[in-house]
């Protein structure tokens, strides 16, 4: 277990040499985690799906206990984090300035850039979003472009549904600009036959390089993930076992709130188990909240656990968000899901509402946060539970990873 966190210090390999018909890669991944922590999961899912190459992972967020592979290396910027209203940044160290921050933490992506001149800059969300980290992106994307000896491929990496602007033609104006000068591709996490990039970039047609959707990115549960995590907590396989969370925690606390109230009024005829995960950002005031509802001896509560995937294939039910990683860990465990997708913008609704029409989970609004209507829709979705396949590319890791080889199998193994 590794804390991405500060004072991590990073070692690398050679570039780009054959291995096994293909080229040992060099990866600068850049990956800003602000308010939740699915941007840098699914990265990390990329990160392992690489595990052939030489990988640096580049962030800067908030501190969070995640596995990170052998062939993975992490290095922090100083730290910045988004502020829940999403007004601006601050910076968790109170001995620095905003701007002081930022000017260490350009300097060094740019060091980053000139010292290991990586094959694939590889950059999460970015020009789609992260505009307010362009102060240290448009430097270091200048830094690659600027020395015409040095060809590094710089690909931007954006999940399915991209969040609406105040000001969506601008917006979409300064996406284009940088997209088009400075990129070499987009890979799009997502698999078309769900949901495609044009439907919420509407400037789609105006993009120069190549848009490639690789599928979904997806952590698989491991094989007897059910029966391993129910005999460790004594649970029987007669009996119900529900899992609730909220991704990262920022937002999540009237979802976990409601289950909680609504375990107490469920009627089963069966020994009945919750466990709640709140999300490692949640507000010490709200968890607290939270621990002193679920006093009963079958409510566990927790911030976080390493092995959340394996505990949602041992569910009967998972109740949530609907964030991507959430979505994705509910279609790769199969589990029944009640979502609750946060209303601030039209990302989670989008995707949840695609994924209702296929049966793959059922959407929950306010008014059923009432812990007795909430009760009611358990019983009735448990009744009606069954197992489904539902048709949508869950492995859109291996796909980005064989895109990226060819990428520099066509453009750098000759140089």
């Amino acid at each position: 277990m590794t804390i991405i966190g500060p004072n991590l210090r990073y070692l690398r390999g050679q570039s780009v040499f054959p291995v096994k018909g293909h080229f040992l890669m060099k990866i600068v991944f850049y990956c800003q985690h602000v308010l939740g922590v699915g941007h840098l999961f699914r990265a990390l899912e990329i990160c392992k799906a690489l595990k052939r190459h030489d990988v640096l992972l580049v962030t800067g967020g908030p501190q969070i206990h995640a596995e990170i592979p052998n062939h993975v290396e992490v290095i922090n910027l100083p730290g910045l984090q988004m502020d829940p209203e999403f007004k601006g940044l601050f910076s968790p160290d109170k001995t620095l300035s905003l701007d002081q921050i930022k000017r260490l933490r350009q300097k060094k992506l740019c060091a980053i850039i000139e010292k290991e001149k990586p094959d694939i800059f590889f950059l999460e969300l970015y020009p789609f979003g992260r505009k307010a980290f362009r102060f240290e992106l448009d430097p270091a994307l200048q830094t690659v472009r600027r020395n015409p000896l040095f060809r590094c491929g710089v690909i931007s990496s954006v999940r399915d549904i991209l969040v609406e602007k105040e000001n969506q033609e601008k917006h979409e104006g300064r996406v284009l600009e940088t997209l088009n000068n400075f990129f070499d591709a987009v890979l799009v996490h997502a698999d078309p036959k769900l949901i495609t990039l044009k439907e919420t970039f509407f400037r789609f047609e105006e993009i120069k390089i190549p848009v490639v959707h690789t599928g979904y990115i997806a952590q698989k549960p491991r094989a007897g993930s059910r029966s391993r995590i129910r005999r460790q907590l004594g649970i029987a396989e007669e009996d119900l076992m529900i899992v609730a969370s909220a991704g990262g925690g920022s937002v999540g606390k009237p979802i976990l709130e409601s289950a909680i109230r609504a375990f107490r009024h469920l009627k089963v005829k069966t020994p009945s188990y919750l466990y709640v995960y709140a999300g490692p950002y949640m507000a010490e005031s709200e968890f607290a909240y939270l621990k002193a509802l679920g006093t009963s001896q079958r409510v566990k509560i927790a911030k976080f656990t390493s092995d959340f995937l394996s505990f949602l294939a041992a569910a009967d039910l998972s109740i949530s968000m609907a964030g991507y990683n959430t979505t994705m860990n509910i279609l790769a465990t199969g589990v029944p899901a009640l979502v609750w997708p946060f209303a601030a913008n039209r990302e989670q609704k989008r995707r949840a509402e695609r994924l209702a029409e296929r049966g793959a989970l059922k959407l929950i609004d306010n008014q059923d946060l009432n812990p007795d209507n909430l009760a009611a829709i358990i019983v009735r979705t448990l009744d009606r539970a069954v197992s489904r396949k539902i048709d949508i590319d869950l492995n859109g890791a291996a796909h980005t990873v064989q895109w990226l080889e060819s990428w520099v199998n066509r453009n750098l193994k000759n140089q």
